[in-house]
């Protein structure tokens, strides 16, 4: 039996002026220069991708009650109910940094959000190679970083898409599932923003400190990821089709499985090792 979709009266809006005052106030989310709430768009990424043409912009927030047309990974798009979700972007620029290791930026992403779920939510948030977070085996937020701009300080928009208050009938996919759907009750979406951007806040910051080394990000990422130990498939670039027990992530960020270092593809979990 599938639960009835909500209207948008129903659901709560994001209270801006509370965020945009913990932005002024808070040392933490100092961080953050601007930040924007808007009804509606087409998608975060897209809108601050346009806006990094302009070089003053820079740790810059986006965050839309409603997404008709939210990227995903491989061109996909998506379409998020209003204020069902927290649909947000983010644009840095990244000065100094080696490009081998910008791959790094959503994998941190990954572990922000875990990490203000894990405290804001009560949930035990894990990861999915590369960036999909999990409520169980369940997707409950998904992570894509865009390169606005290249050089010597390169631009990176990295947009989030958490499942708030979604029902059966709005998910959109059947693996995935909402604070909602796992039991979380009424949680504040502000109060969650605010979390997501601590978070983000403190990881880049502590990452840009060690002049962007991996080390201690990859062992934080590590420790949150239930992909490790577990058996999986993955589709490759290409077409190939690799299955095994996935045993650990390198120091680029890769996942490896078997012998094999992936980079790049869909990633299935079909059971976990104990």
């Amino acid at each position: 039996m599938t639960t009835p979709s909500l209207d948008s009266t129903q659901r709560p809006p994001l209270d801006a002026e509370r965020l945009r005052r913990a932005l002024a106030a808070s040392p933490a989310l100092s961080f953050f220069t601007h930040l924007d709430v808007v009804e509606s768009t087409g998608s975060t990424n897209a809108d601050l991708v346009a806006r990094a043409a302009q070089p003053d912009i820079d740790h810059s927030v986006l965050i839309a009650e409603e997404q008709r047309a939210g990227r995903g990974r491989h061109a996909r798009t998506w379409v998020s109910p209003p204020r069902a979700q927290i649909a947000m972007s983010l644009l840095v620029r990244l000065r100094g940094i080696d490009p081998a290791v910008l791959g790094w930026l959503p994998l941190l992403t990954g572990v922000a959000v875990v990490d203000a779920l894990r405290a804001t939510a009560d949930v035990e948030a894990n990861l999915k190679w590369p960036n999909d977070v999990l409520l169980g085996d369940r997707k409950v937020a998904g992570i894509l970083a865009e390169v606005a701009s290249s050089g010597d300080t390169p631009a990176v928009v990295i947009g989030v898409g958490l499942n708030v208050s979604l029902t059966e009938s709005e998910l959109p996919v059947p693996h995935a599932i909402s604070l909602a759907l796992a039991g979380v009750p009424d949680i504040d979406r502000t109060d969650l923003a605010l979390s997501l951007l601590t978070e983000f806040a403190r990881h880049f910051t502590a990452w840009s400190a060690a002049d962007w080394s991996t080390d201690e990000l990859a062992a934080a990422y590590r420790a949150r990821c239930a992909t490790i130990g577990a058996e999986v498939r993955a589709e490759l670039p290409g077409g190939e089709t690799l299955t095994g027990v996935a045993t650990g992530i390198d120091g680029n960020g890769r996942l490896l499985i078997g012998d094999r270092a992936v980079s790049a593809g869909d990633v299935t979990h079909l059971r976990a090792q104990y």
